[in-house]
């Protein structure tokens, strides 16, 4: 507890505990064979996992009226208070009235986003684009730095090969950086910058666009996630320790695109792999490079054109107005060696990405995927969530 007159406070609030828990079953494991595993071998039985939880109420009943209406219709109100009844969704999956009524909703809710980023930022998207949907903290591990240079890679090939087959997409982020965390802001300048560029340029016929939504806050997000077709949850795997936004989208029918971090191994286990794309280092892999090394950007970007070409426009002045904050991104990825695997894992998220495009071409089927995440979504509720630590924890605190 006290180490060279230092108070350690994770280390003081372990030994004062009755229970340690984690907030996801990698981030317990995590917790448990890497992290505290010294406090795991001495008293095993403090551990054990609680999986966070959202509140639906809000997020779906209050933020997503249209689909809480007709999820009542198919299935009657009790799934308001007990959530795992949304599993009797799963029995319309095939009824073609149903998956078209998914869909006009979700296109409902994209043309009120839309009117919304028209208004405020004087951008016109197409509601019928793939509505990419990145919100979260800024913060190098959650890669939105990997989402904005596969952006410019899809800028590129646009400009190569003006028939370059692809779905528009509308690419929307919503983010915060810590006041003093300057790498973070210096990605939001290229997100915007990025933005200006793609937005304003003909030749790509708005095969993309581009937005950061300035000020992300709660009420924004009432309006994005109900309007999202993809859930971008890419942080490097080991890094995340739950997530919740990504239970918050999956339960909108957002099909989330994910490393198996954090909560989307869970995503995962309740849809199945035909439900959501995954992509990316396993937390094995992860781990292996941080202990014994092994990675080398510098050797990625010198034999892939891919990434040298998006890595390079980071300083050569293609994007305008970046000079300083894309020489510290550079830095990031080649000097300091990529410390989050943005580059390992981008030709892989690229795959991930194109498999999305293919996916969303029989709208039938994608729409079947949203009502399939929806009806597995119910375990994801914060009502389950509170009841475990209730039982769990602060009760036997009691005994």
């Amino acid at each position: 507890i006290i180490d060279n007159n230092d108070i350690k406070m994770a280390n003081l609030s372990i030994v004062g505990s009755h229970s340690v828990n984690g907030v996801a079953k990698l981030h317990t494991e995590l917790l448990k064979k890497e992290v505290l595993k010294d406090f795991y071998d001495h008293e095993p039985e403090k551990f054990n996992n609680k999986t966070n939880g959202i509140a639906h109420r809000r997020w779906l009943i209050s933020s997503n009226t249209e689909l809480s209406d007709l999820i009542t219709g198919l299935i009657s109100e009790d799934w308001k208070t007990d959530t795992r009844k949304l599993k009797e969704l799963e029995a319309h999956r095939h009824d073609k009235a149903v998956l078209e009524k998914i869909g006009q909703i979700k296109y409902n809710n994209k043309e009120r986003l839309a009117k919304f980023i028209k208004e405020k930022y004087d951008i016109d998207v197409n509601p019928n684009s793939i509505f990419d949907v990145q919100i979260k903290r800024l913060h190098a591990y959650k890669r939105q730095l990997l989402n904005a240079l596969h952006i410019l890679h899809l800028y590129h090939e646009l400009l190569e090969n003006p028939n370059f087959d692809m779905e528009a997409r509308t690419f929307i982020f919503g983010a915060k950086a810590a006041p003093g965390y300057y790498l973070a802001k210096c990605i939001i300048k290229f997100i915007n910058s990025l933005a200006e560029k793609i937005n304003n340029d003909p030749r790509i016929d708005n095969k993309i666009k581009v937005v950061f939504i300035e000020n992300y806050d709660v009420s924004k997000a009432e309006l994005i996630i109900p309007a999202a077709d993809v859930s971008e949850q890419i942080s490097t795997t080991t890094k995340e320790a739950s997530g919740t936004g990504n239970m918050k989208l999956m339960m909108n029918g957002a099909i989330t695109l994910a490393t198996l971090d954090g909560a989307n191994i869970e995503i995962f286990d309740q849809v199945g792999e035909d439900n959501i794309v995954i992509f990316g280092l396993s937390a094995n892999e992860v781990l292996n490079y941080n202990k014994f090394g092994g990675y080398s950007a510098l050797d990625l970007y010198n034999s892939n054109r891919v990434i040298k070409r998006v890595v390079d426009d980071l300083v050569n002045g293609f994007i305008p107005n970046m000079e300083k904050e894309g020489r510290q991104i550079y830095d990031s990825l080649i000097t300091y060696n990529d410390e989050y695997f943005v580059l390992r894992d981008m030709e892989n998220y690229i795959e991930a990405q194109e498999k999305i495009d293919r996916l969303y071409k029989n709208k039938e089927k994608w729409n079947e995927m949203a009502l399939i995440n929806i009806a597995n979504s119910g375990v994801f509720s914060s009502d389950r969530t509170i009841a475990e630590y209730a039982e769990d924890i602060w009760f036997k605190g009691c005994e």
